[in-house]
């Protein structure tokens, strides 16, 4: 697993590979239809870290106006470590960037410090609560926002 991360915009063939990552990264994980919708939104934005072409994680985030909500970032477990979340990340202010946003937003379980400790060396700032957010298990999110202006 020593090959490089190349991160492209998602496209229908990587679908399948995203499914993979959701169902292990997730409780509740997206399926192959919500993942094809995305490729038809205007407001969609999902970006694929590709190893050897295969999908080993992503981000997706809406842009609505100058908003910017952040769906999911996941990176598979035996992927985590190498700085691909960072990239991921990169890619997505760079998108905010060219599109003019004055925000990205997003949620996080309150205990996932690993996440949050990523995010907040992005400037992402604890903003609120959602109080019983997540389920599977129970648990609340921090609510977590990067302003750019």
């Amino acid at each position: 697993m020593s090959s490089s991360i190349s991160i492209e915009p998602m496209k229908q063939d990587h679908i399948p590979g995203l499914v993979k990552i959701e169902n292990a990264c997730f409780s509740r994980p997206w399926t192959h239809d919500g993942f094809a919708a995305e490729l038809d939104s205007s407001t969609a934005n999902f970006y694929v870290a590709l190893s050897d072409g295969v999908p080993v994680g992503y981000i997706g985030f809406q842009a609505v106006l100058d908003e910017g909500y952040v769906d999911n970032i996941a990176v598979l477990p035996e992927y985590r470590r190498r700085g691909i979340a960072k990239k991921l990340m990169e890619t997505a202010f760079e998108r905010c960037a060219v599109l003019g946003l004055s925000f990205l937003s997003l949620e996080v379980r309150k205990s996932n410090a690993a996440a949050i400790a990523l995010y907040e060396s992005y400037q992402f700032k604890t903003e609120g609560i959602r109080k019983n957010f997540y389920s599977a298990p129970r648990e609340d999110a921090l609510m977590m926002t990067a302003r750019y202006r």
